[in-house]
């Protein structure tokens, strides 16, 4: 009996040995084809996200178009026409306003003419003073034609990276969309998880997608166009710039735009333009507020399965741990991680009944 039970220990060592160098080869394979995809995250994470969004019109491109390849082009083609064309435009005109407005702040500095500006106007005059003490301006002015000189190697560069990464994306976009059951089988295979806790799972993925790209970011730009297509009727500076700030501070709970036409609209009214002051302040307190009232509920719907200011803190979290894929991976992570207690809170539930079942029955 000695030597059956000594051959099945060493049996079952020599089994947890092997399970344990398994799953050690496994997470080193899992962690390099990690860092393998790492700088691939944003293209994977934007083409994810446009195909989510894109998968409506993706379904009516099939009906009419049998043949898959040809349906995913025509759909990435119609994203791209859509959705991709115009926010190049935008970043192109985003980085223009930029240079220039960097130009004239450096050349208005260095003129002095902002001081003359400032003398006519005493209203802003002491807080100008301050600013400049506190600023240090008289330090900054010499190191800003520096900055702008050495931005624009990087700022080279970048455009390069972000075309290839455009690219990924378009190509990781098509993919999605003519593999989509394929990729969606061997996702559901790798969960260890039933097939209505992974469609559980995968429906807080499309949710979350859902609702951050309709409802924050979709809002948001909305709001920052409103807000940028105003600074332009009442001719002031850099409306593409502006436009741009309060797109991203419209996902800042509370505030938001506010902190760009707010001050704009002292400038104008401190400038004796009393008119266009009211007008701003009608259009960023009535209309723009109203946008995430009114516009934010109809993209949204129900598919929000968290409090806004979770979704926010994921967004600002995701920003800084992945860039500006974080706009995706962020939320992803929140609405997975829900996803998941959510699966084992209905596991532990079970439990609970089963062995509530099982004393009753023993009593």
């Amino acid at each position: 009996m000695a030597e059956p039970r000594a051959a099945q220990a060493g049996f079952l060592s020599r089994t947890r040995l092997q399970a344990l160098v398994l799953l050690a080869a496994t997470a080193l394979g899992v962690y390099l084809c990690y860092r393998i995809v790492q700088p691939f995250m944003p293209a994977l994470a934007w083409g994810l996200a446009l195909a989510v969004i894109g998968y409506p019109v993706h379904k009516i491109i099939c009906r009419r178009v049998r043949q898959p390849t040809i349906a995913a082009a025509l759909t990435v083609l119609t994203i791209a026409v859509a959705i991709i064309a115009p926010i190049v435009f935008v970043t192109q005109q985003l980085l223009r306003q930029v240079v220039e407005a960097s130009t004239y702040a450096r050349e208005a500095l260095e003129s002095g003419a902002w001081r003359q500006a400032i003398d006519s106007r005493p209203q802003v005059a002491a807080v100008a003073g301050w600013l400049e003490s506190a600023l240090a301006l008289d330090e900054v002015i010499p190191k800003l034609g520096g900055y702008l000189e050495a931005w624009g190697p990087a700022f080279v560069m970048g455009s390069l990276a972000a075309a290839m990464q455009l690219l990924i994306t378009v190509l990781v976009l098509f993919y999605f969309f003519r593999d989509k059951r394929d990729l969606a089988a061997d996702v559901r295979s790798l969960l260890p998880l039933s097939e209505r806790e992974s469609d559980t799972v995968l429906r807080y993925v499309t949710d979350t997608i859902h609702a951050t790209i309709f409802g924050s970011l979709t809002v948001a730009a909305v709001q920052g166009f409103m807000g940028g297509l105003m600074f332009w009727l009442l001719g002031l500076p850099a409306p593409v710039l502006w436009g741009t700030v309060m797109a991203v501070l419209a996902t800042i709970p509370v505030t938001g735009t506010f902190l760009v036409w707010g001050p704009a609209a002292i400038y104008l009214a401190t400038s004796g333009a009393w008119g266009k002051a009211l007008i701003l302040v009608v259009w960023g307190g009535v209309a723009i507020a109203l946008i995430d009232n009114v516009l934010y509920p109809i993209l949204v719907g129900k598919r929000l399965h968290f409090h806004p200011l979770p979704v926010f803190f994921s967004i600002v979290g995701g920003l800084t741990l992945f860039g500006v894929a974080g706009l995706v991976l962020g939320p992803l992570a929140l609405s997975v991680t829900a996803a998941l207690l959510d699966v084992l809170r209905r596991r532990t539930a079970g439990r609970r009944a089963a062995d509530t079942r099982e004393a009753a029955e023993a009593a």
